[in-house]
């Protein structure tokens, strides 16, 4: 029976090798976890061990580039062992490695000896000196036809460079760590060169042990329908989002001055959101495309106000409509708000509680959020992101003064609203916001 040898991963980044040296021969008996071939990459050598006993057939020769998972050779498992006594041993010598180098069927790469010759000449011709080999020196090993390559290819002396594999063998990553050695010693003409230390090998990491345990929750049918609009507004509108920013100085000293009688009077508190709905208003009569919407390639006007207001739940976020908004006034939208988002809490809403709206007002503020984009509510063309109030430095005529700023975020439908009407609208809410007494008088 025939085992296939092929190339092992060695790494994710990695996706080739080389066949650096084959231990074994065609047509030699191998046995259980001897080493049949060294294979490099550009980061490692390793060698690569025969899983079964049996007959080996070499399919790729030394200095092929192979991909990882690729068949190189094949064992015949079928072939009984040879007997013992025919078994002899292997002595190598200096002057044994050297010719089997010589053998090797390879017109690409010099042998061993003629590499090394090459070198000490250029070497002691160069520099006067004289090298010295000994059967120990690291030229006097077998090197692999992508080891020799390289040193051809960047004029290297072998005998300078440290080997790190089985053995002492130079890997090709030896050679390239010398390599790298001396581009670093070559940018700093100041410092004596000192010898490669040894590659460090880095342990293989522990990680902690846990139970991973995972928890599986059924999507309630509000997320689930609050997951449907999201995507249908991605993919339905072309959505582009412009922030500005207000100073809240105004309405916080308003709010601050009236707050008591104003909830004596009305039985509410005065918030902040009563005043952004007033400005909104202004805007979307001021901007009336926003307050409009694409249906059946027309562009739809509403000459009515409906404005839906984010409320965050246990559920889920929920969007209730205060219908003609624009035609309450300050206490209305307060207690409008307010019963709203208890209705909702209590989970006590209803559909039609959700539906109609022309315009979205969201306040991610309350939660401490500086800055986001909303998504618009289909078939809107517009939602206000309101985002919390944060005292910050502003340069007021000349001077810094620290203010109570706030960002205001615009997403809308770019099919319908171009950019001068969405800043403009913005615009328009800050003027109306920073000087509220334009919301009483109506300009």
């Amino acid at each position: 029976m025939k085992q296939q040898i092929k190339v092992p991963s060695v790494g994710e980044s990695v996706t080739q090798a080389t066949i650096g040296e084959w231990q074994k021969k065609t047509g030699d008996y191998v046995r259980q976890n001897d080493v049949l071939v060294v294979m490099e990459t550009d980061k490692a050598s390793m060698d690569l061990v025969a899983e079964h006993s049996g007959q080996l057939n070499i399919l790729k020769q030394e200095g092929e580039d192979v991909k990882i998972g690729e068949i190189i050779a094949e064992l015949d498992t079928s072939v009984s062992p040879p007997p013992v006594k025919e078994e002899k041993s292997k002595v190598i010598t200096s002057s044994s490695t050297t010719s089997s180098v010589e053998s090797i069927p390879n017109k690409n790469f010099p042998s061993d000896k003629q590499l090394i010759d090459g070198l000490l000449n250029k070497k002691s011709s160069s520099s006067g000196e004289v090298l010295q080999t000994s059967p120990s020196s690291p030229m006097s090993q077998t090197l692999s036809p992508a080891v020799k390559k390289l040193i051809v290819e960047n004029n290297l002396n072998p005998n300078q460079i440290q080997g790190q594999g089985p053995g002492g063998r130079i890997t090709k990553g030896d050679v390239l760590a010398f390599l790298q050695s001396q581009v670093s010693s070559a940018q700093n003409v100041t410092s004596k060169v000192s010898p490669i230390p040894a590659l460090a090998k880095i342990p293989k990491p522990s990680f902690p042990t846990s139970q991973n345990e995972q928890t599986r929750e059924k999507m309630s049918t509000i997320r689930k329908r609050i997951a449907e609009r999201l995507v249908q507004s991605q993919q339905s509108t072309a959505t582009l989002t412009t922030f500005n920013e207000i100073d809240m100085s105004e309405v916080m000293s308003l709010r601050s001055q009236y707050k008591e009688t104003f909830q004596k009077r009305h039985n509410v508190k005065l918030g902040f959101m009563g005043f952004f709905i007033k400005a909104v208003i202004q805007a979307l009569q001021t901007f009336p495309k926003v307050n409009a919407f694409i249906e059946d390639g027309n562009i739809v006007y509403n000459h009515f106000c409906h404005i839906g207001v984010a409320v965050s739940t246990d559920k889920g976020l929920v969007v209730p409509v205060i219908r003609n908004a624009d035609q309450m006034k300050m206490p209305d939208l307060e207690r409008a708000v307010l019963y709203y988002a208890e209705k909702a809490r209590d989970g006590k809403i209803s559909p039609d509680d959700l539906i109609g709206g022309t315009f979205t007002i969201s306040n991610g503020g309350v939660f401490g959020s500086l800055m986001s984009t909303p998504i618009l509510n289909p078939p809107q063309s517009g939602i206000l992101g309101m985002h919390k109030i944060e005292q910050r430095p502003v340069v007021v005529d000349g001077k810094i003064e620290v203010k109570p700023m706030m960002y205001v975020a615009l997403s809308y439908d770019h099919r319908m609203v171009d950019g001068r009407e969405s800043v403009g609208f913005l615009l328009k809410i800050k003027e109306c916001v920073e000087d509220p007494i334009r919301l009483l008088m109506d300009v």
